[in-house]
């Protein structure tokens, strides 16, 4: 039985990227979308493709739904308990840019509050219903006459909550508030869940992207072409969708057991201070 990774906002950019690189290996993925079922059948078949190509077969699902609606929460982790019946890996990374990108002195309070109920209160709440199936699945799984702490310590599975962050959660841009806002406090809910799930056997990480190539990035590209050029980040390119999919699979992979509640930055080093 494959593994089952749950991607929100994973029809395109970042979202595609990473549901693409799990299932090159060999996870099974549950792709959710909030409009474009177009663009979520796409990514479908490029990652049943992706996976074909290394000899993996998978299944794939799409599922509309809008992380910032309760019940379309609820209606996202029932789609994949009857599709698949576990859940390994919950990505959030369904998210919007601020509205209209206003400045500070005008931002409105009803674009501040759409925003934050995709950006934060969508995958806060998300990840605390996705944590109660993930341990209620550890202690199925656990061998009977074991206590729990043992038994999980030596099973394979090993759930794992990802949270997509931005460079923007330290970064301040003056025109994007409410974004750099609910950036900086999803880092806090990584703090949270990591520290209350890890008894649970449950590792929770922050994967914070630089300047990547998307739908979002695209209409200030001429922007970040130049920064780039002038030296922004020492490894002078623009980052890829790939690029984060990559870390979400070392995660996947469990190739950080002994770490939780960690910042890892695809950002091409733009986090580090220069002299």
């Amino acid at each position: 039985m494959n593994r089952v990774a749950l991607i929100t906002g994973g029809s395109r950019g970042i979202g595609r990227g990473i549901a693409l690189e799990l299932s090159k290996i060999g996870m099974d993925v549950v792709i959710n979308y909030a409009s474009n079922e177009a663009a979520a059948q796409e990514t479908a078949a490029s990652c049943m493709a992706a996976a074909a190509t290394v000899g993996n077969q998978i299944r794939v699902e799409i599922c509309k739904g809008d992380i910032s609606s309760a019940n379309h929460r609820i209606g996202l982790v029932e789609f994949t308990r009857k599709e698949f019946d576990r859940l390994d890996l919950l990505v959030n990374n369904a998210g919007i840019t601020s509205i209209g990108r206003a400045d500070v002195l005008d931002a409105t309070e009803e674009n501040f509050d759409r925003l934050m109920a995709i950006n934060l209160k969508g995958p806060y709440f998300l990840t605390q219903q996705a944590a109660k199936w993930m341990i209620d699945q550890t202690a199925k799984k656990a061998p009977s006459g074991t206590s729990s702490k043992s038994s999980r310590e030596a099973l394979p599975y090993r759930p794992k909550i990802v949270t997509i962050s931005s460079v923007s959660a330290y970064a301040v841009s003056t025109n994007r508030g409410d974004y750099c806002m609910a950036k900086a406090a999803l880092g806090m809910l990584t703090k949270i869940y990591a520290t209350r799930l890890a008894e649970c056997g449950i590792n929770v990480y922050e994967i914070c992207p630089g300047v990547i190539a998307s739908d979002m990035t695209a209409p200030v590209k001429e922007k970040y072409d130049r920064l780039i050029a002038e030296g922004m980040t020492p490894i002078a390119r623009w980052g890829t969708p790939e690029d984060v999919g990559k870390a979400v699979v070392a995660i996947a992979q469990d190739f950080l057991p002994f770490s939780t509640g960690e910042v890892i930055n695809v950002d091409g080093g733009f986090h580090l201070r220069r002299l």
